[in-house]
């Protein structure tokens, strides 16, 4: 068991990650590696930046979201990324993340005036989405890699990931009735349910049926499982059989915690030969069963919002430890032993933001026995 200081130390670090982080254009992704604007990035840095009281988080927040509405398509697409030389689309969570943003930035600093000013972008990005519903039933279709699991693993048509964010949304904009509908879908529609009530979890994919053939993936998404739970969408009995599951599959271990469960391996169903392409080649490394510390942040929030209040002081005792290993906040840590991930380039690995906002927003919360995500500063 760590010390109480090494928590208290993380926090800290965490900020300092943060103000490196900290741009005239919002808040890029790492220091001094991915530099750019990335809509879930800076969106998760700023749920829990914003919870510091710091002129300059609050003005990167803002920024964050004014680069991306800048940088917004005609059709209302909201960028996955703004960079130096390029503004990169290609990605469905982008523009639901953007969204929650807003809404975020609203509440959190009881501030309409960027709301307001930029309620034709948001109204913009919300038509969009209603354009992925392909199948005309209030559930949102993409295409492979068209969310933060951008290289691997393979998956398309309903997934869990966006179909949460989508019910968010729905939520925050009012629209309760397809809110509802969509979580009815989600959980017990016999052709479009994502809920796995053998396993006690949500399928990460599924899409259409052929007869005996089906299209789904069957491997544990954990950060849709647990935004599922943050986000309302599963009931108590699913909640519990979602921690039940990380629990006994040691998905927590050795720090929280893996991105997906089993690792997906060559000649299985699963594999594409794209994902030789990348870190997640491997098992246990990358997006392929490795340690996402920022995930982990959102663990410790699921665990929160289910009353497991000790449970949740001790994986933020183990976040801290893990973030603190050196270079401090990496991006991803091996699977199996727990240390940081190596990759091609050396300055992508530690510093960073939305592992260190995650760690601010799971320690905040620790301390409130409350999931802080729509809440004001003090």
């Amino acid at each position: 068991m760590i010390k109480e200081a090494e928590v208290d130390l993380a926090y800290r670090q965490a900020i300092l990650v943060l103000e490196k982080c900290t741009t005239v254009n919002g808040f890029y992704a790492a220091y001094p590696g991915y530099q750019g604007v990335w809509s879930r990035d800076s969106i998760i840095t700023s749920i829990g930046a914003s919870l510091i009281n710091n002129s300059k988080f609050k003005e990167a927040f803002k920024q964050s979201l004014i680069t991306l509405e800048k940088n917004q398509s005609k059709k209302g697409q909201i960028p996955n990324a703004v960079l130096k030389n390029k503004t990169d689309y290609k990605s469905l969570d982008s523009s639901l993340w953007f969204i929650i943003g807003h809404y975020l930035y609203k509440k959190r600093y009881k501030d309409n005036s960027l709301f307001n000013k930029s309620k034709r972008n948001i109204d913009m990005a919300f038509d969009w989405l209603g354009y992925q519903d392909m199948g005309e039933d209030g559930l949102l279709e993409q295409l492979p890699t068209t969310d933060w699991q951008d290289a691997f693993p393979h998956r398309y048509g309903h997934t869990i990931n966006t179909q949460v964010l989508w019910y968010f949304v729905l939520n925050l904009t009012g629209n309760k009735k397809d809110a509802r509908s969509l979580k009815k879908k989600v959980n017990f529609n016999r052709d479009d349910g994502l809920w796995d009530k053998n396993n006690g979890y949500y399928l990460p994919w599924r899409w259409k049926n052929h007869g005996e053939f089906k299209e789904l993936g069957e491997w544990f998404d954990t950060l849709a499982n647990l935004l599922a739970i943050i986000f309302n969408l599963s009931n108590k009995n699913q909640s519990e059989r979602i921690l039940r599951y990380i629990k006994e599959n040691n998905i927590d271990r050795p720090f929280p915690i893996k991105a997906l469960h089993p690792p997906i391996k060559k000649g299985t169903k699963d594999w594409q030969d794209y994902f030789n392409d990348c870190e997640a080649r491997l098992p246990n490394h990358y997006l392929n069963g490795g340690i996402w510390t920022y995930i982990g942040g959102f663990y410790v929030l699921a665990l929160i919002k289910t009353k497991r209040y000790e449970e949740a002081k001790k994986q933020l005792e183990m976040l801290a430890k893990a973030n603190l290993q050196k270079p401090f906040f990496s991006e991803w840590l091996n699977g199996i032993t727990g240390r940081p991930g190596l990759s091609g380039d050396k300055s992508y690995e530690g510093n960073q933001a939305w592992s260190a906002g995650m760690y601010i927003l799971a320690y905040e919360s620790v301390k409130k026995k409350k999931v802080l995500i729509l809440e004001r500063i003090n």
